[in-house]
């Protein structure tokens, strides 16, 4: 465990992610995904305007990701998420389970549909492997004769979002290549819509788009990690904020 004083995080919190004068809330476990195309040199990612109307992070520039919701916890899926990625997302929980952890993983996939429309999964030869019928957007991804896959999916990064702040998230930052994308629907992204535009930037290039901190901070990471090859075992850095100073560890 490191303190982290360096200009990647602690330092370049803008005000609004300073404010601490909320009640204090448990932190909702949440995922978000980041889609990678490398077909392209260099490697392109996928990523999202929000809303300006929106009263978790206006205007900014994200990866689509969100909290975990029921139907998440209870899809029936035909592959597995990797055992080290499991392993990793069970990694300095307060209740480890393997549903949780595939709950992330669902989540992160669901919410990427809903907010661009895009489909992460495969298409089985038989709509009898499709899972059992689901609710809600789950209803909607299974609709189109694809199914949820979990094999290609990395870890990259997890954040706490500090105490006191407005919305606390357990985030963690996901990856999967541009290959497992099986489908897309139209008119998700726009004006009305919590992504009201998206754009495949590349890498080097996503810092110049408006992005929160700690998205700054874990694309940093993902360079780190690509360089490295993007093996399952390298580390995974861990941020939280403990007695007002930002913390690294690494899972």
């Amino acid at each position: 465990m490191t303190e982290l004083n360096s200009p990647d995080l602690a330092a370049t919190l803008t005000e609004a992610e300073r404010e601490t004068t909320s009640p204090n809330q448990r932190p909702r476990d949440a995922a978000t995904l980041i889609i990678i195309d490398r077909n392209h040199a260099p490697p392109r990612l996928l990523m999202g305007k929000r809303n300006k109307l929106a009263k978790f992070m206006p205007n900014k520039f994200v990866f689509p990701g969100g909290r975990i919701e029921l139907a998440d916890r209870h899809l029936s899926i035909v592959d597995a998420l990797h055992p080290i990625v499991e392993a990793k997302l069970m990694a300095r929980v307060r209740r480890p389970t393997r549903s949780r952890a595939r709950a992330l993983a669902l989540a992160a996939i669901r919410e990427t549909f809903e907010e661009t429309g895009i489909l992460l999964g495969s298409r089985p030869a038989s709509p009898a492997a499709l899972p059992a019928p689901a609710h809600g957007a789950w209803r909607q991804f299974l609709a189109q004769g694809v199914v949820p896959s979990l094999h290609g999916i990395h870890l990259i990064a997890r954040a706490i979002t500090p105490p006191r702040r407005p919305k606390r998230f357990d985030a963690s930052f996901l990856a999967i290549d541009a290959v497992h994308i099986a489908g897309q629907i139209d008119g998700i992204v726009g004006p009305d819509a919590e992504f009201v535009e998206t754009v495949w930037i590349e890498l080097s290039q996503a810092h110049r788009l408006d992005l929160p901190t700690i998205t700054g901070v874990v694309l940093q990471e993902l360079a780190a990690r690509l360089e490295r090859g993007m093996a399952h075992d390298l580390p995974v850095p861990f941020y939280y904020e403990k007695n007002r100073r930002w913390m690294r560890e690494e899972l």
